[in-house]
This record gives structure tokens, C-alpha cells and sequence, in this order.
């Protein structure tokens, strides 16, 4: 007679993931594999896209009742493990610290660091709450035995089947709000809003594309160097709890004062709106009457769309806050600076010189330790997989649950207690 080995038996709860059905398949395949899976719904949303067993509505408040019940619950169910994405959401943070008080283990599923189609599964945290290890020699020594990544593309994705799934899970929220009265979005700005803008963007997208092709040809053409200035999402907790900034505004005036003041006379700085941007702010013309105030004008290029690979592989360097741009960067052995908290400002990898510095000498990362951090990333905190597929789904959801439930996130060698990263204190002074 076959004797299988007993299975440890897990509980996990995912809390609020993706507008995908990605959580509910990784809790479908760990299922499988002998697990309790339940989740918990502070939202219409939530409630579409958790369609199967275990899902409980909260319909309380946040703050001390939301602290009181998410503790009772795990204690109650007995939960062993959280899965979750966007730790810093409000509802998450009160979580999560129910959870360490238990000694819960806590895995934060993302959008991957190694676009397109990885994801990220990092096990306590991200960016400044990240373990992955910032000390270069820990890092080439733990990627030592790992192969060079796949990197050949494995699964797409339509910007169609992003909007549907945003759609099917915000429009519910917003007509269906009183079956979820007490709940608060963590977003800045209303779904409805976003959607209005959406729809203006796409009306001159045509034109956009054209332009922006028009403008990087010229840059790619000129003799002049250009460095690279990515914008991100102002609702992104990337910028909104990982970095100095109290809002994406400063960024871009610290960035231009200071490349007005450093760099050299002939360089020009082009500032890049974020492919989803919904356009409620208007950076280009914070950008142009910042530039204009400051003389510089003529240099500064604004860029919304076109073939940004193109554009980082003749860049002089990359200037990021902590997008994920800067990876791309890195991978093209390309100068980057970071000016917030994130995965990869590791010394030999990012430049480590200041801003100002930064213009004048931008240091390229080191082969081995790009090399090693490349491999490591891979292994140890990306799977493949999208949220907007069905086989980019299966596949993410697939990987995701195998590594739970061997509890491989963050192996090999990457997980450093406590995480040795800071998170970048607030600015005391905003905008002027």
C-alpha cells in the first residue's frame, strides 16, 4: 500500500487582491493541496470577484472595529497566512499588524518588478518593507548557483481586458455602495472621475502616439545627451508611502531645480507621463511652467506614449522616484537614480552619488552585481503570469500556490530580518 506524506495544513485569507481573478484561483489550487482558503469582502468588487466558498462580508467601519474584527477572525478560523495586494492600503495596514501580533505570515502579491508578464510575491512586504537583501556581496552570493532567467515572453494581455475587469469591479462600488455602507476606497481620486478622464485621453490618444514617435525619433537623432524622467501614478503607494514626497509635485520640483542648477548646459531632461496616467492632473503644464520659471525651458522635453525601451537604451540615465522604470534601466546596464525607497537602490547596482552629482557623472551598474540581482529577483520574489488573462492567471495563480504552500517566497537567500531597507521620511514642507 502507497503512503502519501501528510500535508502541514494551512489556513490562509486573502484580503483585497487585483480587480482579477487571480486570488480566487490561487485559493482554488491551494485547495487542492489540502489548504483552507477564506476571504474576506469590504466591497461589492470584492464580492465578484470571490466566487466560491469561504468569502465573508465585512460591513462594519474601518479603524478600531475593523482592528476588532479582522483579529477575531484570525483567531477564530485559526489563520496561519495573509495574501494580499497593496500593503499599505488602509484596511491592510490595520491587517497586517492583527496578523504580526499573531504571528501570521504575511505575502504581498503585485504587479511583477520584470514586466510584462511576471508577477511579484514577496513574503512581509515591498519596497520599504521589503527582505530582500541590500547588501551586494549577500546578493552575489545567493544568485552564485541560479541560471540566467527565461526571459523570452510567455503570456499577454489586452488593455481592453484590464479596463473590463476595472469596470466590473469599480462600477459595482459606486451603484452598490449602501450594501457596503461604512467602506472607503483607498484610492485618491473618485472611480467616476477616473473614468471621465479616461475617456478624454482616449479621444487624443491617436494624436499622442504621433507626437511622442515624432519626439523620440528626434531624441534618438540628435546629438545632444537626454536623461530620462519617469512620472508615476499619483495614487501609487510606490510614491505615496516609500518616498519623501507628499505628492508627485515635489518630485518634479526637486528633479528640475536640480537639473537646472547641475547639469550640463547641453543636456536635456525628458519627463514621461505614466502610460495609465488618467489625466485629472495636468503634468505638462506643471512641467512647463516650472521649466520656464527656472530658464529652462528649451531643454525640457515632455513625453506622453511612445517606445520607451527605445528611449533608456541612448538615455544618459534614468532619474525615478522607485518605478519599476528604473528596472528596465538597470537591465540595459543604464545609470539610474533613485530618489525613494525601493528594491533595487543597492550600492554597485543604482547610482549612490546625490542628485546633483548625478547629472554630471552617472555611474552604470556593476555586471556581477546586476547580474546577481537580475537572477535573484527572479527566483526568489517573480513567477510568471499577469492579472488580466486566462492563461497569464492559471499560469500566476499556478506558481503563486506552490510557492505558498512549499514556502519557497523569498528563497534562496532572500529574505534579510528585519527588512534593511528605511522608509524615506515625509518632507515637512510641501509645494510652495
Amino acid at each position: 500500500m502507497d503512503f502519501k506524506p501528510m500535508t502541514e495544513r494551512r489556513v490562509f485569507l486573502f484580503l483585497q487582491g487585483p480587480s482579477s481573478p487571480i486570488f480566487a484561483k490561487i485559493a482554488d489550487r491551494l485547495s487542492e493541496k489540502g489548504h483552507d482558503c477564506f476571504r474576506i469582502n469590504l466591497n461589492p468588487g470584492d464580492q465578484i470577484f470571490w466566487r466560491r466558498k469561504g468569502g465573508y462580508n465585512y460591513r462594519g467601519r474601518g479603524g478600531d472595529a475593523w482592528r476588532t474584527y479582522i483579529g477575531s477572525f484570525i483567531e477564530r478560523h485559526g489563520v496561519t497566512d495573509i495574501v494580499l495586494l497593496g500593503e499599505e492600503r488602509p484596511y491592510h495596514q490595520i491587517a497586517i499588524g492583527a496578523a504580526r501580533a499573531r504571528a501570521v505570515e504575511i505575502s504581498v502579491v503585485e504587479m511583477g518588478y520584470l514586466r510584462p508578464d511576471w508577477l511579484t510575491l514577496e513574503r512581509g512586504g515591498m519596497s520599504s518593507n521589503s527582505h530582500f537583501p541590500v547588501n551586494p556581496e549577500e546578493i552575489i552570493d545567493a544568485a552564485r548557483a541560479l541560471a540566467e532567467p527565461d526571459w523570452a515572453r510567455r503570456y499577454s494581455q489586452s488593455f481592453a481586458a484590464e479596463a473590463g475587469y476595472d469596470l466590473l469591479y469599480n462600477l459595482p462600488n459606486v451603484f452598490l455602495w449602501f450594501l457596503f455602507p461604512h467602506y472607503r476606497r483607498h484610492a485618491l481620486s473618485h472611480p467616476l472621475a477616473e473614468y471621465a478622464g479616461w475617456v478624454m485621453r482616449l479621444a487624443g490618444g491617436k494624436n499622442r502616439k504621433l507626437t511622442a514617435t515624432a519626439l523620440i525619433d528626434d531624441l534618438l537623432a540628435g546629438r545632444a545627451p537626454f536623461f530620462v524622467f519617469p512620472l508615476q501614478l499619483q495614487t501609487d503607494f510606490q510614491l505615496r508611502a516609500h518616498s519623501p514626497y507628499n505628492d508627485q509635485r515635489e518630485a518634479i520640483t526637486e528633479v528640475l531645480t536640480s537639473f537646472a542648477h547641475h547639469a550640463p548646459s547641453e543636456a536635456l531632461l525628458v519627463v514621461k507621463v505614466h502610460p495609465l496616467d488618467n489625466g485629472l492632473i495636468g503634468w505638462r503644464a506643471y512641467v512647463d511652467e516650472l521649466a520656464a520659471r527656472l530658464g529652462i525651458g528649451a531643454r525640457i522635453q515632455f513625453l506622453d506614449g511612445g517606445d520607451l525601451a527605445a528611449l533608456l537604451g541612448q538615455a544618459a540615465g534614468t532619474v525615478t522616484v522607485n518605478s519599476t522604470v528604473g528596472l528596465h534601466a538597470l537591465q540595459m546596464g543604464k545609470p539610474v537614480k533613485v530618489l525613494g525607497a525601493a528594491v533595487f537602490d543597492i550600492a554597485g547596482l543604482s547610482d549612490q552619488t546625490d542628485l546633483d552629482q548625478f547629472w554630471s557623472a552617472p555611474t552604470p551598474p556593476e555586471d556581477a552585481i546586476r547580474s546577481a540581482f537580475f537572477r535573484l529577483l527572479a527566483a526568489a520574489i517573480q513567477v510568471r503570469g499577469n492579472f488580466y488573462s486566462a492563461n497569464g492567471t492559471d499560469g500566476g495563480a499556478e506558481a503563486i500556490a506552490q510557492r505558498l504552500h512549499d514556502r519557497s517566497v523569498n528563497k534562496p537567500g532572500a529574505f534579510i530580518d528585519p527588512p534593511p531597507r528605511q522608509r524615506p521620511a515625509k518632507r515637512t514642507v510641501g509645494l510652495s
